[in-house]
Formats: structure tokens, sequence, C-alpha cells
């Protein structure tokens, strides 16, 4: 298979659409943390527990499929229930793709009151997390800084069901929480921008549980919205230029809010699911590049000609979007994904993608 020639290198391509320019062709990304093990023949928990293998894997699949560097990180930096001290299984069983939380730190409001911020160096697997992005920055790619927002930090912390609970009965638990869930994830990030320089960093964040598959968008606004918010506040005091969101899952109703509250730098790289219209999202988002939205589980379960048309279908629409567009998947590429499936997304971006010179 023979490919048109690209005209720009990866970094070059990523740096035009920062720089509100249109790159040679629509860059390709995914998040792939287990992917990159498993197709390099090791195990999901690899990913995690050894960061100079799964570093090396990744470059091989990047290298394999042609991937730009958007987003890659060893899986999460900062997750809650980890670093504030609960039980983690590390994923060992035939479809775990991620670590699996098995006691959550916090079980009741009495537990929240010794509740104590972690050791933004040594806490959950932030040790590993670091030795893969010293390993970004001397290969010179981004150097990532993964974490959850503050509102799914502290579902994580507490159990989602609970924390939506306290949402309603125990809102000023729900604040304490939070307010630990954003001084920790800021803790950690002062530790990446110390190391490595604001100018190096690329600070990425999900927010699973604000999918409105889960809340509605009033308990967005109250107990997610104002912490994003302050987050954003730090993240311009530290100087952190690149930043990424993914906006994971059914998030149509929330839409609104984010964009009337987009205190990110513009542009900022929005990662969409499949359940958000590309259209809808270029509409609202402007100034901002786009990232998203092939159905992971298509990419799992179909056929290579499902995921190149669904691919075919995000690049037209991408390539409309005025802030630019990036093709990937809408969330985490499956670990176990068909090697075909995933080259489908590479045929389809040079098949569809270009760019008139």
């Amino acid at each position: 298979m023979h490919f048109r020639q690209d005209r720009m290198t990866p970094a070059e391509r990523m740096d035009a659409l920062f720089a509100h320019r249109k790159p040679d062709r629509v860059p390709l990304g995914t998040m792939s943390t287990g992917f990159n093990t498993c197709n390099a023949g090791h195990t999901v928990a690899d990913a995690y527990e050894n960061p100079e293998l799964s570093f090396a894997d990744m470059q091989w699949s990047t290298e394999q499929y042609g991937w730009d560097p958007i987003p890659q990180y060893s899986g999460h930096t900062v997750l809650g229930a980890w670093d504030f001290g609960g039980k983690i299984r590390m994923p060992r069983e035939e479809f775990d793709s991620a670590p699996v939380v098995i006691e959550a730190p916090v079980q009741s409001t009495a537990d929240v009151e010794t509740l104590r911020l972690p050791d933004p160096e040594t806490a959950g697997r932030i040790p590993e997390a670091m030795r893969f992005a010293r390993l970004q920055a001397e290969n010179g790619l981004p150097v990532y800084f993964f974490s959850r927002s503050p509102f799914t930090m502290a579902a994580n912390i507490a159990g989602i069901e609970q924390f939506l609970r306290w949402t309603y009965k125990e809102p000023e638990v729900c604040e304490v929480l939070l307010r630990l869930s954003l001084d920790h994830i800021l803790n950690v990030l002062t530790l990446w921008v110390d190391t490595f320089g604001a100018d190096r960093v690329f600070a990425w964040m999900s927010s699973p549980s604000e999918s409105n598959q889960l809340v509605s968008p009033k308990t967005v606004e109250r107990f997610a919205i104002p912490w994003h918010e302050a987050y954003h506040r730090r993240l311009r005091a530290l100087g952190v230029q690149r930043f990424g969101l993914h906006i994971c899952g059914e998030q149509n109703r929330n839409l609104p809010l984010l964009a009337e509250s987009a205190l990110w730098p513009h542009p900022s790289v929005l990662s969409i699911g499949h359940e958000v219209d590309i259209d809808d999202a270029a509409s609202r988002f402007p100034e901002d590049i786009l990232f998203g939205n092939v159905e992971p589980v298509v990419i799992q379960v179909g056929t290579p000609e499902q995921v190149y048309e669904l691919c075919r279908i995000a690049i037209e629409k991408g390539k409309r979007a005025p802030g630019g567009f990036i093709l990937g998947p809408g969330c985490g590429l499956p670990p176990f994904a068909p090697a075909v499936n995933v080259f489908a997304m590479t045929k389809a971006v040079h098949d569809f993608g270009w760019y008139e010179p």
C-alpha cells in the first residue's frame, strides 16, 4: 500500500493547527495506552506498570499507523481513588482495559473529614507517569500531563453512586472533595511544569462523570463548571499554553455550558465522542480544534469497511470545522481492537483527509 507523500512532519502538522493554519492533511491521533502494549505483544497492565516498555510500544505503534502526537500519555497521571489511598487492581482479567477501583478511599462523610492531600511526587502511579514524561521530553515529544476533571476525580474518590447522591443530600461534602481534587491536580501539574517548563507541557483532561448519561446539566453547572473555571485560571497563571479536553460520552446538553465558560486558551483540542455531532461542536467551539469521533465499539467489533466509512464521514465534517480537526476514536482506542480496523483509520485519512496546498 503506497500513500501520498506527506508535506509536513507530525510536529509541523500540529503546530499548523495551533497557529490557525491548515495542515497538509487531517492529522490522525489516538488515546491508545493499552492498545500500544497489546499491539506490541505485551499486556494492558504493562501500559501502567512499565513506563519504558509502554513508551517503546507507543513509538512503534505510532510509526506503524502514522499517528500524530496527540494525545499520548502513560495512562492516568492523576487518579483520585488511587492517589488518595484507595485500593486498585491492575488490569489482569480478560476484558480489563484499565486499572479497576476495588475500594474507594471514602466510604462515609466522616472519611471526608480525615482526607488529606496526597504527596504530588509519590502518590498512586505518579512516579511511573513521570518516568514516561521524561522519555517524552528526551525524545522531543510533547510532555503530556493527564488528569481527570475535578468533578470526575471527586466522584472517583467517593465512588460515583455515592458522590452523586451527595450532590443532593450532602452538597457541602461534595465541595470539600472537589476542592481537594482540584488542589491535588494542580499540585501535580505544578510538578510537571517545574520539571519540564510550561512551554513543553500539554495539559490533557477528561470528564467522563459529567456525561448526561449520568448527570443533568444542572448538576454540571452547579458542581463541575466552577471548578473547571478555577482550573483554567491556574493553568493560565502557570503559563501552560496547550490544553486538551476529552468531553467524554453523551454531553450534548452540557455543550452550551462549556461554550459559555470556555476559559481555556484558544485553540485548544476538544475531544468528542460519537454521541456528539461534529458540525454541532464546530459551531459551538469555532476557535478550537475538534478531535474524534469514531465510535470505539465499531473499531473493536466492526469490520474495517465500517470503520473506514465512519472515518470518511468524520473527515468530511471535520474538514469544515473552522478551528481545525484531528481524526481519532471518540474515546480511548480499545486495547484489543483488530489491527486491520485501526489501519482503516490510517487509510481513510490518506484517502479523504488532504487539504489543497
